[in-house]
C-alpha cells in the first residue's frame, strides 16, 4: 500500500509504480497507435496530426509517466536517469528545487496565464470563426482539404458574422484581410488580458502547458489534457470551413442558427472539462512553486 512519510506526500512501492507506468503506457498507446501506423505508412491526417505537429510533442513523451510532485518511487525506477529527478532517502522523486531554479520564471508565467484565464470573462460567441478567418480571401488554405462552401461561400460567412477571437495564437494565423475584422487586435503581450476559458484553443492549449511543465504534472493529468485537446480539435475542424467528412467527421454548420447552437453547446462542455484540468494544473504549479499554505 502507498504510505506517507515526512516531506513527501506519498511513497509508491516498486510494484505500485510499475503498475501505474503500465496503465499509463496502455492508455497512451490507445491515443497513439493509429498515429504511429499512419507515420509508418507515410500518411497524413489533417485533423489529428495537429496534436503532434503544431504542438511539438513526441509520441514517446506522451507515453512517459510522471508521478508528480510530492511522490517518491522506491526501488530503481527509470526516472532515476531522467532529467528533473533526484534521489532521496524515501526514493526517487521530482527535483522540485532544481527545476524551480531553471524553470521558475516559465512556471510563474504559465501560472499567471492559467489563473487569469479562469477569472477573465468567459465568451461563447465566437462560433469557431477563427478557422474561417485563416482562409479568408486567400488562395493558400492551411490544410489540404476542400472548402465545404467553396472560396466565395467561405468569404461570405466571414463577412456576414462578427469575428470575436480572443486567442492570440489563433489570431496570428488570420489572413491579412481578416485581421482588421476581428473585434480587437491581439498581441502576445496582451494574451493574459484576453485569454478566457470559453475559447476552444485555450482549452486545447492545456495540453501544451502540461507538456511544458513536464515532471511536475502527474501522468493521468497529462493524458487527460491530451484527450481533451483531441476532442476540442474535432469540434474545431467540424465547425471549420473545411470538409472533413471524407475522414469520418461530421459538420457543424456555424453559418446557420442550428449550427451555432450546436457549436456553443459542445464548446461549453469542453470548457467545463477544461476548467477542471486547469485547476489541477494550477494546483500542481502552486505546489511546485511552494505557494501552498
Amino acid at each position: 500500500m502507498a504510505r506517507t512519510r515526512p516531506d513527501v506526500l506519498t511513497v509508491l512501492s516498486e510494484a505500485e509504480w510499475r503498475e501505474q507506468m503500465r496503465a499509463h503506457d496502455k492508455r497512451a498507446e490507445g491515443f497513439t497507435r493509429k498515429h504511429m501506423a499512419r507515420r509508418r505508412a507515410g500518411t497524413k491526417h489533417p485533423v489529428y496530426d495537429f496534436l503532434f505537429e503544431y504542438y511539438p510533442v513526441r509520441v514517446s513523451h506522451l507515453h512517459r509517466w510522471h508521478p508528480g510532485v510530492g511522490v517518491a518511487l522506491e526501488g530503481k525506477p527509470p526516472h532515476s536517469e531522467w532529467k528533473g529527478y533526484t534521489h532521496r532517502a524515501e526514493g526517487v522523486t521530482v527535483d522540485v528545487a532544481g527545476l524551480r531554479q531553471v524553470r521558475g520564471s516559465s512556471w510563474a508565467f504559465i501560472l499567471d496565464l492559467l489563473s487569469r484565464t479562469m477569472t477573465n470573462p468567459a465568451h461563447f460567441d465566437c462560433f469557431g470563426l477563427h478557422e474561417w478567418a485563416m482562409v479568408y480571401r486567400t488562395n493558400h488554405p492551411r490544410h489540404d482539404l476542400p472548402l465545404r462552401l467553396g472560396a466565395e461561400g467561405t468569404n461570405q460567412v466571414v463577412e456576414d458574422n462578427s469575428i470575436r477571437c480572443t486567442h492570440f495564437d489563433a489570431f496570428r494565423f488570420f489572413t491579412p484581410s481578416a485581421r482588421p475584422l476581428n473585434l480587437r487586435v491581439l498581441t502576445r503581450e496582451s494574451q493574459p488580458a484576453y485569454e478566457q476559458r470559453g475559447c476552444l484553443h485555450a482549452t486545447m492549449d492545456l495540453y501544451k502547458w502540461a507538456a511544458k511543465l513536464g515532471p511536475i504534472v502527474p501522468g493521468e493529468l497529462w493524458l487527460d489534457t491530451f484527450e481533451l485537446a483531441r476532442d476540442a480539435r474535432i469540434l474545431d475542424m467540424e465547425a471549420s470551413p473545411y470538409d472533413c467528412r471524407g475522414y469520418g467527421f461530421g459538420v457543424v454548420p456555424i453559418e446557420t442558427p442550428e449550427g451555432k447552437a450546436e457549436y456553443v453547446a459542445r464548446q461549453r462542455e469542453l470548457a467545463n472539462r477544461g476548467e477542471v484540468l486547469r485547476h489541477r494544473l494550477v494546483a500542481a504549479l502552486n505546489q511546485a512553486l511552494g505557494r501552498l499554505d
